[in-house]
């Protein structure tokens, strides 16, 4: 009789052990979905430019923020390679789990699509939009020396000049390539592209004289402008820029239509929670309501009203299909 008592006790301690186990794992299931303890560790946030250029620049204000929100460490991972194509892969292939982000951009999240012929992941199934941090202009610039004052000034001198005259960008498939490439499709003119692995060093090389016209998104380009280095044309957005009121747009510079703006946002693997998604959305547009950091993104020309997940996405499969166009009609190889 002892026996089959002590059997029984067995069965019993059995079953109520599994049911923990089970209630347990339902239970941790649903706080990942949630988001609920999330960050239970260091935060990876990967940027897939170089330190110094603009997108690390928000990178680290934003970090900055949401390490204090967070109490865990968001560390900034520059992870630099084929116009962000390498850093958005390695994410795209990292853990569903929040811990692992990218700061998405126009470059590798809508431009690349159409421009690289092997992807390493697809935008629209791959990765998940979270939000966006903002948008800023592409700034046409050039040396002192060059004796244009317009961008009128540089499309006569460009057209009198087919081949001779150069110009810095930073990785090819980027927004400012692709924005002066549009600048010659729509004037037919000639001027020869020189890209840069770092956007910085091709301000730097445009201050130097060494090369005579720098596009580059507003933010890099803040300081040369301000201190008189380099001599602003032209923005690209359809609109002024409140920092910099005497720069004309493309649209006033006799380019009918013309408004490119360059673009940041965070993105996660696809496979990450719905739950843990919109806590990150919530979170992220939290920390960009924060007057200090909102004053100093306005500094730097990035702003833009705060998304939901579901609106960043559309915006990226808008811009997906306005780059698409581009390329084809300015008859850009693949790479």
């Amino acid at each position: 009789m002892r026996r089959v008592i002590e059997a029984h006790r067995r069965i019993i301690l059995s079953i109520a052990a599994a049911v923990w186990m089970c209630a347990a794992a339902s239970w941790a299931q649903t706080t990942i979905r949630s988001g609920q303890d999330f960050p239970t560790k260091p935060v990876r946030y990967v940027v897939p430019f170089g330190p110094g250029t603009s997108p690390d620049l928000v990178a680290r204000l934003l970090t900055d923020r949401l390490t204090r929100l967070w109490g865990q460490q968001v560390i900034v991972d520059n992870r630099v390679g084929v116009a962000g194509v390498l850093g958005t892969a390695f994410v795209a292939k990292s853990p569903p789990d929040g811990h692992t982000l990218i700061q998405c951009n126009i470059a590798s999240s809508a431009i690349a699509v159409s421009l690289f012929t092997k992807m390493p992941y697809d935008q629209l199934r791959d990765i998940a939009p979270v939000t966006r941090i903002g948008m800023t202009p592409n700034i046409v610039l050039v040396h002192p020396s060059l004796p244009v004052m317009s961008m009128k000034d540089l499309i006569v001198y460009a057209r009198a000049r087919p081949g001779q005259l150069s110009y810095a960008s930073g990785l090819v498939g980027t927004s400012p390539q692709l924005s002066m490439e549009l600048v010659k499709l729509m004037t037919n003119i000639d001027i020869v592209n020189i890209p840069y692995k770092n956007a910085a060093q091709g301000v730097t090389d445009t201050i130097a004289g060494q090369i005579p016209v720098n596009i580059s998104n507003f933010p890099a380009s803040v300081a040369p402008v301000q201190s008189g280095r380099l001599r602003p044309l032209a923005v690209t957005t359809a609109t002024r820029v409140t920092q910099a009121p005497s720069v004309p747009t493309m649209q006033e510079s006799g380019l009918p239509g013309y408004d490119v703006s360059s673009w940041y946002g965070v993105c996660a693997p696809a496979a990450t929670p719905t739950g843990l998604l919109d806590k990150l959305n919530s979170d992220i547009n939290s920390v960009l309501r924060i007057p200090e950091l909102h004053q100093r993104l306005e500094e730097l020309v990035i702003g833009g009203p705060e998304t939901t997940r579901e609106e960043f996405d559309q915006f990226i499969r808008v811009e997906i299909a306005k780059w698409a166009k581009v390329i084809k009609d300015a008859g850009i190889p693949q790479q």
